[in-house]
Order: C-alpha cells, then structure tokens, then sequence
C-alpha cells in the first residue's frame, strides 16, 4: 500500500482542483454599519442542468491513518463543502489521468477553512476527523446521475506529516 502523506490545505496547492474558502488577506467590502466584513464570490458554483443547493451532511469521524481505497467525482457539478465547527478535516483530491483519476494528494485544513471541489474533481469521501462531522454542502439538485466512482486496484494510506 503507497501512503500519501497530508499536506496542509492552501491556495496554491488547491488551485487545480477548486477553491479554498476561508477569510484570509482583506476584505472585499465593509457592511452592516461597519460591523462585518464581507469577502465576496469565493466560490465558482457550477451547475449543470440543475440548480445549486445547500444541504446538510452528517459524517462520521475517521482517525489517521485512512485507508483510500475509492474517489467519486460529479461531471454536473461542483461541490462545496462548509464545515459547521472549527474542526479540521481531510480533503483528498486526484488529477485526472485520462477518465481515470492520478495519484491521490491529501490535504489538511485548519479551523475556519471550507473548499470547493471543481466540476468533475475527483476526490475523496467526506472525512472529518472530530464530531460532529456537520458540514453546508453546496451542490447539484437536479436529474440524471452526477456521480463517477473510480475504485482503486491498489488502496492508498492517508498518513499524517511527521
């Protein structure tokens, strides 16, 4: 089994598979009588034949090490994901290799980060490491089927950095 090892979540490194949404440099916008700061459009939702929606998911917490033995992506759609607490969690994501995902990366946030998987991102299951595992999911309402389930023939490890 090949581990792959956590990185920490960041702009940069996220970049190819979506966005990092996270309050961080200035504010786009000072509102409310100057008592919020808005930091505006982190997002690229999109949606294909359907309609964007926030839903709520409940995920068990996992510990370290992970085994990674499947990754889905959703050709209709991208995918956000808000956690409801300050709790890290896991994000694994992979390159598209041909239709077929590439060798997993696995990132690690820190308090107060969400992300946004791209349209057709191959990526991991929802994976916190700390309950209650509540997470706003923004995604694809819609008809049809808008998920791809690639199993691997070899399972990865997620491991932690030493």
């Amino acid at each position: 089994m090949q581990d792959v090892t956590l990185i920490p979540l960041t702009v940069a490194a996220f970049a190819p598979f979506g966005q990092v949404l996270e309050v961080a440099g200035k504010p786009d916008k000072i509102i409310n009588q100057g008592l919020c700061e808005r930091y505006h459009d982190l997002a690229e939702i999109d949606i294909v034949d359907g309609r964007a929606g926030i839903s709520l998911f409940k995920a068990e917490p996992r510990t370290l090490p992970l085994t990674l033995d499947m990754v889905e992506r959703h050709p209709d759609g991208s995918q956000a994901f808000l956690p409801m607490s300050l709790d890290p969690f896991v994000v694994v994501v992979a390159p598209d290799a041909g239709g077929v995902p590439g060798r997993p990366q696995a990132f690690l946030t820190t308090a107060g980060q969400g992300i946004n998987f791209a349209r057709g991102t191959w990526h991991g299951v929802l994976t916190p490491l700390h309950a209650p595992g509540l997470f706003a999911v923004i995604d694809r309402i819609g008809d049809g089927p808008n998920l791809q389930e690639h199993w691997f023939d070899a399972p990865y490890r997620i491991v932690a950095q030493q």
